[in-house]
């Protein structure tokens, strides 16, 4: 354990977030999402809900300010709806810790497949919401010393 770190951050999960750089991307996944298939590093979080993880990622992930959506989930495919409440449960812990974080981009479930593919990591979840996958885009994170 560490002081200031949450527990739900495993030593696997909190070093990968550690060695992503600046416009990697890290998919936090649904129970339901393919992750074996699209991408090769993949870390279990089995149990965990996703609205969780983000309160405790974001107050050590800067996400990306130099791109249009530094969040991106899956848009619901033909016939099928979104649930908002999905989406809302997000917000909570991002307005918390980077409120000036634009609206959550929706893509196709096809794009989003390619976009796991050539993310830095899956984080395969407990969530069971329907569409519940997101994305994080790394930015690069703030100075506090002297020089930065």
């Amino acid at each position: 354990m560490l002081k200031g770190i949450s527990p739900l951050l495993s030593p696997e999960l909190l070093a990968t977030l550690c060695r992503m750089g600046h416009g990697d991307e890290i998919v936090l996944a649904d129970a339901h999402f393919p992750g074996d298939t699209y991408n090769d590093f993949v870390l279990r979080a089995d149990g965990l809900r996703i609205p969780e993880l983000l309160d405790a990622i974001l107050p050590l992930f800067e996400l990306d300010s130099y791109c249009e959506a530094p969040l991106v989930m899956m848009a619901a495919v033909p016939g099928d709806k979104l649930d908002p409440k999905v989406e809302k449960s997000y917000l909570v812990p991002v307005k918390k810790h980077a409120p000036k974080t634009p609206p959550v981009a929706r893509i196709d479930r096809f794009e989003f497949y390619a976009r796991a593919e050539s993310a830095f990591a899956v984080v395969m979840t407990g969530e069971t919401a329907k569409y519940g996958n997101i994305i994080l885009k790394k930015g690069v994170t703030p100075g506090g010393g002297k020089n930065g």
